[in-house]
């Protein structure tokens, strides 16, 4: 099967349809060009909405955080953007309910065979840790992040870039002071 064949297939999928609240809309930015992966969680309402992955308050900080305009993140020759999970799965009780897991088994394996040319994925959120790191992450997030120079070069953690995560990135400054340059500076050394 074809890259663009498979991810037609993606873009058409339906497989956890009975458990979406607002239907399937899988969301995502393929290529087989782009040297950057955003590995995240799943679309929340607004990017459902829209179709257009992280175009909300997380997107702009995490345009901001990479050092890039909207054009350029949104180059899939540049950047891929691949979800755990491709649909908004719903809200939850405080905040967006999990990815559904439907997405993992049966696309991200194929997807990634697909897309060898990735250089440095930067992985966003506990489900996509979990996938792209497994056991070799920390208990909690802000300890997987804190080690990020040991995944290097092919993986860096972030912390997901919500507005919800304001107190988190108060309580770490080191963030800010020591991972926020290096991402720059792979990102930008990537895209030239």
């Amino acid at each position: 099967m074809t890259f663009d064949r498979f991810v037609a297939d993606i873009r058409s999928c339906n497989v956890c349809a009975a458990h979406l609240a607002l239907g399937p809309r899988p969301v995502l930015q393929v290529s087989q060009r782009a040297k950057i992966l955003i590995a995240g969680q799943a679309p929340g309402r607004l990017v459902h909405l829209s179709g257009k992955p992280f175009d909300d308050k997380s997107g702009e900080r995490l345009r901001d955080w990479l050092g890039v305009t909207s054009k350029l993140f949104y180059d899939p020759s540049l950047f891929a953007i691949v979800p755990m999970g491709f649909c908004f799965p719903g809200a939850g009780k405080s905040g967006d309910l999990p990815p559904r897991p439907e997405c993992r088994a049966t696309w991200h394996d194929n997807l990634f065979t697909l897309m060898p040319q990735l250089e440095l994925k930067i992985i966003i959120g506990a489900f996509a840790l979990d996938y792209h790191l497994g056991d070799r992450q920390s208990k909690t997030l802000t300890g997987t992040v804190q080690r990020w120079r040991e995944f290097m070069p092919d993986y860096l953690p972030l912390p997901h870039p919500s507005p919800r995560n304001n107190i988190w990135l108060k309580r770490n400054p080191w963030f800010e002071a020591e991972v926020l340059p290096e991402l720059r500076r792979l990102t930008k050394a990537l895209l030239v």
